[in-house]
């Protein structure tokens, strides 16, 4: 019998697409490459507000570069980062789909302890949860503080996460948001904007031709 640990990844072609607010920036990369993120953060940078930004156009495009390559490093279906009008950024937000061959989808029972785990960090007292029914589909909202290693172990930081396991009908896959950031005294505002984003994610399954997209997703 073929177990989870053995299963082949789903292969499950699908589009996604938000109706970002103002300050949320599509950061997916096709290709992954810096130059690719240059490019990207140039045409980005070119269209803020140059009497509005505090911070040094040169440091917003360095910032969004590194940010993009790294959102980018794990292939998610979606990646995208929210700037303020004075260039500081707030928080990431990535898109990623999950799913084995033949392995049924879990509830949001059976998912709610999976999204609390990370592989280089802990959460850091008790995670607010919620069931939601969004647009894309029923979902589990996840909230928690995260104390994250630091890189060569030294130390730990501060940082927090929300986390959206969507259930999308009519699909096998299993799709997460996931949106995290550091300054915690705008954690309030940080978690508004996110539920405000997924509210407007939609999901559409290639195989029915229905639907158009900023991000594409196959669990390849």
């Amino acid at each position: 019998m073929t177990t989870p640990d053995d299963a082949a990844p789903l292969a499950e072609d699908f589009e996604c697409r938000f109706d970002f607010q103002p300050g949320w920036i599509d950061l997916t990369l096709r290709d992954g490459t810096k130059a690719e993120a240059k490019a990207l953060a140039t045409q980005v940078v070119n269209s803020l507000n140059p009497l509005a930004l505090v911070i040094e156009k040169s440091a917003v495009f360095d910032d969004m570069v590194e940010r993009a390559v790294d959102l980018n490093d794990d292939v998610p279906t979606l990646a995208a980062a929210y700037y303020t009008e004075s260039g500081e950024a707030l928080a990431n937000l990535m898109v990623d789909s999950y799913g084995d061959e033949g392995v049924e989808r879990p509830t949001r029972e059976e998912v709610q302890p999976v999204l609390l785990e990370w592989a280089n960090a802990e959460v850091a007292g008790d995670a607010q949860v919620a069931y939601l029914d969004l647009p894309a589909g029923p979902a589990v909202r996840v909230q928690a503080m995260l104390k994250v290693r630091r890189k060569f172990g030294f130390g730990r930081k501060l940082t927090e996460f929300i986390k959206y396991a969507v259930f999308p009908p009519g699909m096998k896959s299993l799709i997460v948001v996931t949106v995290t950031w550091e300054v915690i005294a705008r954690t309030e505002e940080i978690a508004e904007l996110a539920d405000e984003a997924v509210q407007t994610l939609r999901i559409s399954s290639l195989a029915t031709g229905a639907g158009e997209a900023s991000g594409h997703g196959d669990n390849e």
